[in-house]
């Protein structure tokens, strides 16, 4: 941003929270969650399932990229992009597991295990450095972009639901 305000480029940025949605294999609830639910195991969910936590839905975060990119007004800003309303990840995985007509199962990957874990594995020092994310309410917040660009998210029935669909026609073998 010091590059925008010395006027050497344009830029804005816009964030978003966990993703989910067509082709969001690798996101914290992704393969963990959707992909699980239509095999009927448990969904896997770090830290606290009961404390709300806010998703992005992968559609709405590129809608919302490409607005940002084509209008002036979001130049020199940052920008929380769309998000449904926040729910628990308990009540996440309910609501993926529902709309792949299974029973709702969940783990919660304990923090000693993952902690055990990162000792030896890079990808998970960095998902134990991030922890904080899922253990405490995490909440985002995107009226100033609602309210700039005249927008919202798909609610979170309806992209749970796509996404499901997605998954269940590009499952993984």
């Amino acid at each position: 941003m010091r590059a925008h305000e010395s006027r050497r480029i344009q830029a804005t940025i816009g964030r978003g929270s966990d993703f989910f949605g067509p082709d969001a294999h690798l996101s914290t609830v992704g393969d963990r969650v959707f992909a699980r639910a239509i095999a009927g195991k448990p969904a896997q969910v770090l830290g606290n399932p009961d404390a709300p936590h806010t998703v992005t839905h992968i559609d709405d975060f590129g809608r919302a990229l490409v607005t940002l990119g084509e209008r002036d007004e979001a130049l020199g800003q940052v920008w929380h992009v769309p998000n449904a309303e926040t729910v628990t990840m308990r009540r996440f995985v309910q609501m993926a597991f529902e709309a792949a007509g299974r029973s709702p199962r969940l783990r919660a990957a304990p923090r000693l295990g993952i902690a055990m874990a990162a000792l030896f594995d890079p990808t998970l020092r960095a998902v134990r450095e991030q922890l904080y994310q899922s253990e405490r309410p995490w909440m985002v917040e995107s009226s100033k972009f609602e309210r700039a660009f005249g927008w919202s998210a798909t609610p979170l029935p309806d992209a749970v639901a796509a996404t499901v669909a997605w998954f269940r026609s590009n499952a993984r073998s």
